[in-house]
């Protein structure tokens, strides 16, 4: 049996947690993986249970265990769901459920809370546009709808931060998991004392931050027991899952962008500097003194999961076939080759994909996805399509967008998540993009960022670049941009899609206020 040495990474998501034990190549030596519950107790509100994070790591982490020996871990580090926060008591106790970043509960706050920030002011101080996902928004909707709550909250925690203080006993987190609440500075590399100040908050509410690849403290022998672990191994400080996942393809040069195919459709492109433009987040990267220039379309995937929802799989059969999840993909798989057949621009029909609001580069919490060009030879196989197409003219608005504030153009993407199985989007975002798409080798690349992490910490490479050229792989034979589809690509993008939200904008803003007053 084995004795080197290994790393897990963890990566808590919106709907599990995944554990997997690195060796120092990057090698998958075991994983584990349980889900944890997502609620909606009301429309455009998500929540969860923070001891489900805790319960979840705890399942995971044992069912690692039980296929290599405990003694080679040599240290963990967490990749988490961003955004996310619990209020906990003064004994450490939620409050309430966490409030999860998708949630949408504070959008009608957002004017009152630009009036009072200044939407500049707040976006160059915290590298983010002030929206509706950000923790910060939320807290501020605690403070006026839920005041007994907001009075009684000894911590605001991240959940890097509420799994390390159930992991070590100590309140502490990451910049890279503290910056995208919206509540850092990040000129100071600190909490931002006058956002806090202004909602009636004070520094003492939120942890202690240290940057990417610190050790931060030491598993706890209560914790140890409870997932199978030697006591005082050492726990590294992470990154938001987004961030961790760039790291996990090595995104640590100039001209590299990671590409996520998840429910969301995250971009993240390299920067040796802090900059910000209106378009763009900006957050810590994972190299020392790095950052990183993303672009978010909550409707991502969550797009096609409602194309497979609403219509594809029948509705007599809609049931059966939301609990079989084989079925699920036996039926996209045969859309999937169905669309392949057709031409670039689905004959006609094209797709605005604000399924879940928009982000950059509009920040319009009322925005709402459109499909328009319907004629009668259109089926259901042009509609998946259309919804692929317009997933990559929106990435590529946003990458005109990145290459805009780093002043130079990006050469290639590197995707990642479920949709990179896919191999006529990977096509269809090379053709619209116009440049190379390589598929990364590692499965959970948020889980090998935080190994690359810890593996840094412990010397077992010297830095995080080093770890990540030496745990990172990419699959061959590229998705490369083909002539013909770009040309149609470039005409439908150019002539079409961009001018398309600006011109509807205005009327699905009414249209939306219109039906909140009924």
């Amino acid at each position: 049996m084995s004795s080197s040495p290994l790393v897990i990474g963890i990566d808590s998501s919106s709907t599990a947690c995944k554990v997997v034990a690195w060796d120092i190549q990057g090698g998958v030596a075991a994983q584990g993986r349980s889900p944890h519950p997502l609620e909606m107790p009301q429309p455009g509100w998500h929540e969860q249970p923070a001891e489900s994070w805790w319960l979840a790591v705890q399942e995971a982490l044992r069912q690692l265990t039980s296929q290599v020996d405990p003694c080679r871990v040599q240290a963990l580090s967490i990749a988490h769901q961003r955004e996310t926060f619990v209020a906990l008591d003064a004994q450490g106790r939620p409050l309430r459920p966490a409030i999860l970043w998708m949630d949408e509960r504070a959008a009608p706050l957002i004017p009152q809370l630009l009036d009072l920030w200044g939407g500049e002011r707040f976006h160059r101080l915290t590298g983010k546009p002030l929206s509706v996902n950000l923790s910060i928004a939320k807290i501020a909707w605690l403070r006026q709808y839920e005041p007994q709550v907001f009075a009684q909250a000894a911590r605001y925690l991240d959940v890097h931060a509420y799994l390390v203080y159930r992991l070590t006993g100590e309140y502490c987190t990451g910049w890279g998991c503290a910056d995208p609440t919206g509540l850092w500075d990040m000129l100071r590399n600190d909490w931002a004392l006058d956002l806090l100040a202004q909602l009636d908050l004070c520094p003492d509410q939120f942890p202690p931050a240290s940057p990417p690849g610190t050790i931060i403290g030491q598993l706890s022998p209560q914790a140890a027991q409870a997932c199978g672990l030697p006591a005082g191994l050492p726990v590294v400080a992470g990154l938001g899952d987004g961030q961790a996942g760039g790291l996990g393809v090595n995104i640590t040069c100039p001209g590299d962008a990671y590409l996520t195919l998840g429910t969301s459709l995250v971009c993240g492109a390299y920067s040796e500097n802090y900059v910000t433009h209106p378009a763009l987040r900006t957050l810590y990267g994972g190299p020392p003194g790095s950052y990183l220039l993303e672009t978010a379309l909550l409707g991502g995937g969550y797009t096609l999961q409602w194309f497979m929802d609403r219509f594809a799989v029948g509705l007599e059969r809609e049931a059966d076939a939301k609990n079989d999840s084989q079925e699920r993909r036996a039926a996209q798989l045969a859309y999937e080759a169905q669309a392949a057949t057709l031409p670039p621009g689905s004959q006609g029909l094209i797709l605005l994909p604000y399924w879940n609001s928009v982000l950059g580069p509009y920040w319009d919490p009322l925005a709402s996805g459109a499909i328009i060009g319907w004629r009668g030879h259109h089926s259901l196989a042009h509609l998946y399509r259309a919804i692929l197409e317009g997933l990559a003219f929106e990435q590529r608005l946003n990458t005109e967008a990145i290459e805009a504030a780093l002043q130079q153009p990006l050469q290639r993407f590197i995707v990642v998540g479920g949709g990179a199985r896919s191999d006529l989007w990977g096509q269809i975002l090379a053709d619209v993009s116009g440049k190379p798409l390589y598929r990364a080798a590692a499965p959970e690349a948020a889980a090998l960022g935080a190994g690359i992490l810890a593996a840094a910490a412990l010397n077992l490479h010297a830095t995080p670049r080093h770890a990540a050229l030496a745990m990172t792989r990419l699959q061959p034979d590229p998705f490369l941009p083909q002539t013909h589809s770009r040309a149609v690509y470039d005409e439908l993008f150019t002539q079409v899609y961009k001018p398309l939200f600006p011109a509807l904008q205005p009327v699905l803003q009414k249209l939306a206020r219109a039906l909140a007053a009924v």
